[in-house]
């Protein structure tokens, strides 16, 4: 005789095999995407040393080329612009509260 096993508990273990299989899908699918975005920023990365690099080298060089000349260097300055926008009292800003 062979004691068969309830139907509720193969589906079960069906339902089981099926989602792990997916999940090893997704995870090998997710692993390849995480290795592209990867090298895609190390790229990137790359981009900017060399960049950089270059920014620097010019700077030395035009240093070094006004040396020669007699000439004074003046590097460039930081561009920045700090900009605040104002709230008024109870959160209204100031122009209309007039």
């Amino acid at each position: 005789d062979k004691v068969l096993a309830p139907e509720t508990l193969l589906k079960q273990r069906k339902n089981a095999q099926k989602s792990a299989a997916d999940k090893a899908a997704e995870k090998l699918a997710t692993k390849k995407a995480n290795r592209q975005k990867r090298q895609v920023i190390f790229k990137r990365a790359e981009q900017y040393v060399k960049e950089y690099r270059q920014l620097e080298r010019s700077e030395i060089r035009l240093r070094r080329q006004a040396k020669q000349t007699g000439d004074f260097y003046v590097p460039a300055q930081p561009k920045l612009a700090f900009v605040i926008r104002t709230k008024g009292v109870n959160k209204i800003a100031p122009k209309p509260r007039k």
